[in-house]
């Protein structure tokens, strides 16, 4: 169900270029780690994997196609996601305590359970993710070596299982990095401001057209 051994060490080298390539799910992963810790950080990593996973199935389907052929269900989507980032934004700006405090004992498993849960909502109301899909994967299948869906998963598992591994990474970078600020005075008030921001800079980035 897999390509042959030239056509997928280039799609594994093309996977591993565009995953170390800086882009929102690597941003959410690096705000959650440096605001909320590392495990935090790495739940984050999991849940984005978890959301590219529906992301995959839906562009083998063929879902995908529905939404790139239209607009208005495609703006829905995309709307949808942005206002949620939005909303997470701006409850990181009214938060009175800054969520590392949090972080420097142990995120209680319902906390780390919301984490999740964002993350997983957050990539799925992406659009962008599934249509990049269905433009990158198509490109290393081969109709002639059997089912089409198949190959289609089987690829898009592994560009996944490559994107969780590299943001698993920067959240144990980012975590440790932002566990050692959280002790430095004055850290707190600015660590919600960067979160907020960055939850609606995201926000902002999926709501643009291109």
């Amino acid at each position: 169900m897999l390509p042959e051994p030239a056509a997928l060490l280039l799609f594994m080298v093309a996977t591993l270029g565009l995953n170390i390539t800086p882009g929102p799910d690597m941003i959410y992963v690096f705000t959650n780690s440096v605001g909320r810790g590392r495990t935090a950080g790495l739940v984050s990593a999991l849940s984005i994997g978890a959301g590219c996973i529906v992301h995959t199935v839906a562009a083998a389907l063929g879902l995908s196609a529905i939404l790139m052929s239209s607009p208005m269900a495609y703006d829905a989507v995309r709307y949808a996601g942005a206002a949620y980032l939005l909303f997470l934004g701006i409850k990181a700006f009214r938060a009175k305590t800054s969520p590392i405090l949090v972080a420097g004992k142990q995120m209680e498993p319902e906390r780390l359970s919301r984490v999740f849960w964002q993350g997983v909502t957050t990539s799925v109301l992406n659009p962008k993710v599934g249509l990049f899909f269905l433009a990158f994967i198509p490109q290393f299948v081969d109709p002639s070596r059997g089912s089409v869906g198949l190959q289609f998963l089987a690829l898009g598992t592994l560009f996944n299982i490559s994107g969780t591994i590299v943001n698993a990474l920067v959240a144990v970078a980012a975590g440790s990095a932002g566990e050692w600020m959280g002790n430095r005075p004055g850290f707190s008030r600015a660590q919600r401001w960067f979160t907020g921001g960055m939850f609606v800079a995201l926000g902002a980035r999926i709501a643009m057209p291109k």
